[in-house]
């Protein structure tokens, strides 16, 4: 199965690479896995019914969550149902579509990755696993929907579709972790086998929540809106999405869990109620459309309802019969949907008001309609009746009275769907009075055979039930309550045989009176729908979101910061307050302490007074070096050296940003009501106060930080446990820290390049003449071995010649100095941070020194280059031990004697801390190119417009 559903994903790739070559035959190649997914399942078939196939793959062991796939009764039926269709959908597609289709390549490829989510889905046993097929099915579709995206319509249906089943897959995600919480397992065979007391709320909140997911992806009332929009997409997408596959998802859930909790308070008087007011609206509503689709799509929600309703019983015999509708369903609409396209393409439009003699002309299409409609409508010896049949004794013999209301209400939503079979019938190839005859281009016919294959299913498998789907719908009712249904066309003269005898009269008369029936359907019509509710609520959200957008982003940034500190003062603090849990602080500390934490205070009290910005930022400066010394104090060298380099960098970024802006604070923007900000500022200092108390005395376990000495020589094999713990025990946390940095790194820039960004600084080569013109007269003799050469680019008044010299003196052993610290860090203060950070303190340095030509000549490459380098050996040095079996991480040491040169150890953890270097100096020369060399390069162009001007 795991192969299986790697074959979607490769094919689903390479679909856009072969369809520019083969056309729409590309779509022969995307039905191979799905044929090959169906043959395999079927040879799979005396397993899969007698005990069940699973495969199991670690993932993450101390969560005990595993990649969990079972092939047992009711997936196997699922996933012949999901890959037959699909099969003979996709070679529909070869002949429906055309070459000249838009973005046909990445139409297969979505289908196809569509049809291996979905296969996922129903195999899969671990509930996240699960949801994670469960929402990619919705993505994938809402791509599959939208596909005309230069329609509107298909857009808005699109966004529809994916709101309400992502809306409705995150609750049924929280849902599943409360009865994973309650049950102690994350298999729904698990869950099923021994289900949580069903009488705990946490488990009655986490059924209902699992309950409101199936509902929305299966269209039930109230969210059976949005399978009627997306009848937008393409005829293919609805005869496979929105007829055998993604709608039968949340069917397929209540079925599957029904075991378990079909007796949890709320589960049939919700799931019965709501099917049968769904069962009731779609037929309603597949009498009133015009479009043979949104005909098909009414009935697709009246039909889902139906399967709800026999589904949420929980009985042997609901089991039986909802697994057999389900089949039965997917036939019949999936065969008409597939019709549906055919007489699309042959007339040209799917208005049943103007085809008229249609089927004297297609007489073989007419006669594949015919036989999925009267199975739709349950006529025999179709599977339709036999599954009505069956379903209907499991109703009459469910638990009462919710047996009896859905009896009641299947029957009379049976009538409505014998009259929306018949009109489906009528309008597309009845020959109708006063309508011009339709005439027919042969060209455009698209291939029959899927659809004549699916209508001789549904056709066959009715006397064929007993033998083929009974078996698969006794296996998956095993162990349930009662007895199940026997699928068979001829159970006597029974009170079910009289109920489908009433609803084809019934559904006859209905449609003989369709036209007397019109002005009552338009009377009964509501004038406000659950569509009319969700485009309200929608632009209630937008009004909302504008109206309060308008309020807070003022523009304002004292405002914004205000806000997020008033938050966290007011919110942090309730919760403190409400826990009373308070570490009593210590009283005495050493001298050194005391006298670093009064100037650190004194510093930032002076920073909140000071009048010049570079003053400000030199003050702000001294607290963190006043904290690196603390730190250095509690014994902990590479902290403090970190802070130190850290606070340098800082330092030099801020000073960068100071040259554009004035020189004294409050030229341009004056501080206002300083009463508040004080009362502010402290409030959130007390906070943090508190959180720091609360946080010394919440602790009650062992810190696991206790082991971390031990594990840095046994596993990392190295004596500074920081840097060990970075890159070797806690490497993942790491690697999300370096991949926000780089995040943050190319948002800055990318700010400061609006109008377009070159990683590349500027080369001395192509502007050594212009600058020469912008210089003193030198001697021509010297010109061309000039050491400072970069230097003249600058003016004379902002260039210092001693500083250029002590820079470049300094830059290559400063260099040595930070890979010394990389390698050394294993064992000594220092790493790959640390490391990284001096040579962008020596990098600042040329650049201070001789500007961004400078710059570049020290900075050959460009910050991208690094940046994406350090990313991938940071991601190597995670991925490649996956290849031999191992862990993610996994680091390996490597020692050897070399005698009188001594011993020589490499862990290949450094190769990790080698990408952490390569990001930290790429940041900071990014830093430097955008907060530097392209604010120079802003203010030399400006300073020239003005001298033209």
């Amino acid at each position: 199965m795991f192969l299986l559903l790697l074959l979607f994903g490769l094919t689903a790739l390479a679909l856009p690479l072969l369809t520019p070559r083969l056309g729409t035959k590309a779509f022969l190649v995307a039905a191979v896995p799905p044929t090959l997914a169906f043959a395999v399942t079927l040879a799979r078939s005396g397993d899969a019914l007698h005990g069940g196939v699973r495969e199991r793959t670690s993932w993450v062991p101390q969560l005990g969550l595993a990649l969990d796939l079972r092939l047992d009764p009711l997936s196997w039926t699922l996933a012949l149902v999901v890959t037959g269709v699909g099969a003979l959908v996709l070679l529909y597609c070869v002949s429906y579509f055309h070459d000249d289709e838009p973005s046909l390549g990445r139409f297969a490829a979505t289908f196809t990755a569509f049809a291996g989510a979905m296969y996922g889905l129903v195999v899969a046993d671990d509930v996240y696993l699960l949801f994670t097929f469960w929402e990619l099915t919705s993505v994938l579709s809402y791509l599959l929907i939208g596909h005309y995206s230069d329609r509107r319509a298909s857009r808005g249906a699109a966004l529809q579709a994916l709101l309400v089943t992502t809306l409705g897959g995150l609750a049924m995600l929280a849902g599943l972790v409360l009865l994973q919480q309650a049950s102690g397992t994350s298999t729904l065979s698990g869950l099923v086998a021994a289900p949580p007391p069903l009488s705990d709320p946490v488990v009655i909140v986490g059924v209902a929540l699992v309950l409101l997911g199936a509902i929305t992806k299966s269209a039930v009332f109230p969210f059976h809106f949005w399978l009627p929009g997306a009848m937008a997409a393409p005829t293919p997408v609805s005869a496979y999405l929105h007829a055998a596959a993604m709608v039968k998802a949340g069917v397929y859930l209540v079925l599957r869990l029904a075991p378990g909790f079909a007796a949890a308070p709320g589960w049939r008087e919700a799931l019965v109620s709501l099917g049968v007011v769904t069962m009731l609206i779609g037929g309603a509503r597949a009498l009133r459309e015009h479009d043979l689709k949104l005909v098909l799509a009414g009935g697709t929600v009246a039909q889902l309802g139906f399967l709800t309703i026999v589904a949420s019983l929980g009985t042997a015999a609901s089991e039986t019969a909802a697994l057999a509708l389900l089949v039965g369903h997917a036939l019949f609409k999936s065969t008409l949907f597939l019709v549906t396209g055919v007489v699309d393409h042959a007339v040209g439009t799917r208005d049943l008001r103007r085809i008229s003699g249609l089927g004297r002309r297609l007489p073989v299409l007419a006669a594949v309609a015919a036989v999925a409609a009267a199975s739709m409508a349950g006529v025999p010896p179709t599977l339709g009746f036999v599954t009505k049949e069956g379903a209907l004794i499991a109703l009459g013999e469910g638990p009462q009275p919710w047996g009896a209301v859905a009896v009641a209400g299947v029957v009379i939503g049976s009538v409505l769907t014998v009259a929306y079979a018949l009109r489906f019938v009528w309008g597309a190839f009845a020959t109708k009075r006063g309508v011009v005859q339709t005439e027919v281009d042969p060209e455009r016919i698209a291939f029959l055979a899927p659809p004549a294959v699916l209508a001789a299913a549904s056709l066959l498998l009715g006397p064929l039930a007993g033998l083929v789907v009974e078996p698969a719908a006794e296996a998956a009712a095993h162990g349930m309550a009662g007895e199940p249904v026997h699928l068979v066309l001829w159970h006597g003269p029974t009170l079910e045989l009289l109920l489908s005898g009433v609803t084809l009269a019934g559904g006859i008369g209905l449609f003989l009176l369709r036209d007397r029936l019109t002005g009552v359907q338009e009377a009964l019509h509501p004038r406000r729908s659950a569509e009319d509710v969700y485009r309200g609520t929608l632009r209630g959200i937008d009004v909302v979101a504008t109206r309060t957008t308008a309020t807070i982003q003022t523009g304002s940034l004292a405002r914004y910061v205000a806000v997020i500190l008033t938050v966290f003062a007011g919110g942090v603090g309730a919760v403190l307050l409400s826990t009373g849990i308070l570490a009593a602080p210590r009283l005495f500390a050493p001298a050194a302490q005391i006298v670093t934490a009064a100037l650190m205070a004194v510093a930032a009290i002076a920073a909140t007074v000071a009048g010049k910005r570079f003053q400000a930022v030199v003050l702000t400066g001294v607290t963190g070096l006043g904290m690196a010394v603390l730190f250095g104090l509690q014994g902990a060298p590479d902290l403090a050296l970190t802070q130190v380099l850290v606070d340098l960098v800082t330092l030099i970024a801020f000073v960068l940003v100071l040259r554009r802006l004035p020189a004294r604070l409050g030229v341009a923007h004056a501080s206002t009501r300083p009463v508040i900000r004080i009362l502010l500022g402290v409030a959130v200092a007390g906070v943090m106060v508190a959180v720091v108390l609360t946080t010394l005395a919440a602790r009650t376990a062992t810190p696991v930080s206790e082991a971390f000495e031990r594990l840095a020589v046994e596993i990392g094999h190295g004596n500074n446990v920081v840097n060990v713990t970075l890159v070797d025990i806690r490497g993942w946390d790491t690697f999300g820290e370096i991949t926000v940095l780089v995040a943050a790194a190319t948002g800055v820039a990318s700010l400061v390049f609006v109008g377009g960004r070159s990683d590349r600084l500027p080369a001395l080569r192509g502007h050594r003449r212009r600058a020469f013109r912008r210089t003193r007269p030198i001697d021509p003799e010297v010109t061309s071995g000039t050491w400072l050469l970069a230097g003249r680019t600058l003016r004379p008044e902002h260039r210092s010649i001693l500083l250029e010299v002590a820079v470049r003196l300094t830059f290559h052993a400063t260099i040595v100095v930070s890979v010394y610290l990389l390698f050394a860090g294993h064992n000594d203060p220092g790493g790959g941070f640390a490391g990284g950070l001096v040579a962008g303190l020596a990098l600042t340095g040329r650049y201070l020194a001789a500007g961004r030509y400078e710059l570049g000549l020290a900075a050959p490459l460009n910050a991208g280059v690094l940046l994406g380098l350090g990313l991938v050996l940071a991601v190597g040095t995670a991925v490649v031990p996956l290849a031999f079996g191992e862990a993610a991480l996994t680091s390996h040491y490597l020692g050897a004697d070399l005698g009188w040169f001594g011993k020589v150890s490499f862990s290949t953890s450094a190769i990790f801390d080698i990408g952490v270097y390569l990001i930290v100096v790429g940041v900071v020369l990014d830093v430097l190119r955008s907060l530097g060399g392209e604010l120079d390069r802003e203010y030399e162009a400006a300073s020239a417009e003005e001298v033209r001007a």
